[in-house]
């Protein structure tokens, strides 16, 4: 005797309900990696320059520095803290909208920071950094270019240092504390770069991730029909971002 066939409505409801369960399933894979392993960022602005570039795509590592829940943002214990010369994602609190930025790790809890006429000391010790880039233009006070700058400082002044004649300027600041569960972070191209300067230190819990490499780079200034696929550096896919050794 031959077999019936299942109804036809019946065949249908099985299959959507096979799609209804493919997708769940994808949904779940794409939210457990998104928030335990990697996630992708972009560089919106020239604040990285030459190390990164407007334009840059890049895989972060959300697992090392405490993944976030989604929805509820609730943080996951962390594999380890930063370290001074790496370069993190974080979400500032003072961006409205909320995004976020890419900068370097350049104090971490305990450190006494100063820089002079461009050149930073970090624990007395002065600092290679040739990640750094400056253009040939006047120094200028920060309290004349963001509000409030010079009383985040004075918050954070070494012992012995003087509040009264305290005037830190872009290139000419500290010496200051790096206080517990707070790092100070920095654009490497110094004269375009809202950052530690302006805004203070970074609490620990805003630092999201750790970038990995660039799956993808175009310039985004070309003036090219089709920039993404035109004006694509294709040299730049691929590449790793790694910690400058003695930064």
């Amino acid at each position: 005797m031959a077999k019936r066939r299942p109804p036809a409505k019946t065949s249908a409801k099985n299959e959507t309900l096979e799609w209804i369960k493919s997708i769940a399933i994808a949904v779940g894979l794409f939210l457990v990696i998104r928030t335990f392993l990697v996630q992708a960022y972009s560089i919106p602005s020239e604040s990285m320059e030459d190390t990164l570039l407007v334009g840059d795509y890049l895989m972060a590592n959300n697992a090392i520095f405490g993944a976030h829940l989604p929805f509820v943002d609730v943080g996951l214990p962390a594999l380890r803290d930063p370290r001074q010369g790496e370069i993190v994602v974080f979400r500032p609190t003072y961006n409205n909208p909320v995004i976020d930025v890419v900068k370097r790790v350049i104090g971490t809890p305990g450190d006494t920071l100063q820089m002079r006429d461009k050149v930073l000391y970090r624990n007395g010790k002065r600092v290679n950094e040739t990640y750094a880039q400056y253009e040939d233009a006047p120094d200028d006070l920060l309290e004349s270019a963001e509000a409030g700058a010079r009383a985040l400082h004075l918050a954070a002044l070494a012992p012995g240092a003087d509040p009264e004649s305290y005037q830190p300027t872009r290139n000419s600041w500290g010496p200051l504390v790096v206080p517990p569960g707070h790092y100070w972070l920095m654009g490497d191209n110094r004269d375009h770069s809202l950052d530690s300067r302006y805004k203070g230190f970074i609490p620990r819990d805003v630092i999201r991730g750790k970038p990995m490499f660039l799956y993808y780079s175009y310039d985004k200034f070309s003036s090219n029909s089709l920039p993404f696929l035109t004006a694509a550096r294709w040299g730049r896919i691929g590449t790793v971002i790694r910690t400058v050794p003695g930064s």
